[in-house]
């Protein structure tokens, strides 16, 4: 890994409703070598989701900034949110584009976790192939309980303690999960019928953990009036778009449930995307040219101005 290497980190923070808070937030995370590939709000979540490229030292900078900024003007004991979340700035993974490998993003996430104790006082927990412990690989094992969970547990029982800083979370901020990981895609479909009764059953049925599709992790949840099915695609190549969509619609028919459209969070990698798919077509006015992400690296937004 070196200068010219490109790692990409997609800060997920805990505000989805306030475009003027997450707007600094992205200001913020502006440093020298960092692209800003996309942002988005998820009102329905509560929650933001910010993708940035660039060379190693300035990408991990521009996350540590970010998680001092989210914790100056998130404040949890306020807020709620339908995604589970433990901190401010609630994930933070780093993911290897070019010229690097897994190892060496999980060697930033330890950096950038250090970095965000040292400066903010934000308790960290490592996950993904950064974790310190087994138990802490599966990002949903360290949000277990939520803010208001975690920052009990972490109180009475040592086993549940940050990897870094502590003991107790911070007390408007949480925590952040530091990691690092290979693509995710954000892959969310919506159903007709706002019952969330059948995104539920599909989402227990695709879902890896009941023996579902690999790579695949799913949430039935209600957001903004409709079912959705909310899904993490983990490993594309194993399970590609297509398979999941096609998925998607068989268990649908199966639990009486009609498909409306999807929706991506973030970006997804060139590999991942099917010319004239049908699961992108079901996206509404999904543009290659701003959602893959080696098209975006070519062509960045223009960073925020506060």
């Amino acid at each position: 890994m070196n200068s010219e290497s490109i790692i990409e980190c997609v800060p997920n923070f805990s505000e989805g409703t306030d475009p003027a808070k997450v707007s600094k937030i992205v200001a913020a995370m502006q440093v020298e070598g960092v692209r800003l590939l996309d942002w988005s709000l998820d009102t329905a979540h509560n929650r933001s989701v910010v993708t940035i490229a660039g060379s190693p030292d300035a990408v991990v900078e521009s996350a540590v900034r970010a998680a001092g900024k989210a914790a100056e003007i998130i404040n949890l004991t306020q807020q709620h949110g339908v995604h589970p979340r433990i901190g401010a700035a609630d994930v933070i993974p780093f993911i290897p584009v070019s010229g690097a490998s897994l190892a060496d993003c999980a060697l930033l996430a330890r950096n950038a976790g250090l970095l965000i104790w040292r400066r903010y006082g934000i308790p960290v927990y490592f996950y993904g192939a950064a974790a310190a412990r087994p138990d802490r690989v599966q990002l949903e094992d360290v949000r277990k309980g939520q803010f208001e969970g975690l920052r009990d547990a972490a109180r009475r029982d040592a086993a549940r303690r940050p990897d870094v800083g502590g003991p107790e979370l911070h007390e408007t901020a949480g925590a952040s999960a530091v990691g690092a990981r290979s693509f995710l895609i954000a892959y969310n479909v919506h159903l007709r019928d706002a019952d969330v009764t059948a995104a539920r059953a599909i989402a227990r049925d695709i879902r890896a953990s009941n023996g579902g599709l690999h790579g695949v992790k799913a949430l039935g949840v209600l957001a903004n009036g409709r079912a959705q099915v909310s899904m993490n695609i983990t490993d594309h190549r194993t399970t590609p778009m297509r398979k999941v969509y096609e998925r998607i619609l068989e268990l649908a028919n199966r639990h009486g449930a009609v498909i409306e459209d999807g929706e991506l969070i973030g970006l997804i990698p060139q590999d991942a995307y099917e010319a004239n798919a049908e699961w992108a077509r079901n996206i509404p006015n999904f543009d290659p040219a701003l959602k893959v992400l080696e098209r975006r690296l070519e062509r960045p937004l223009d960073w925020l101005k506060t």
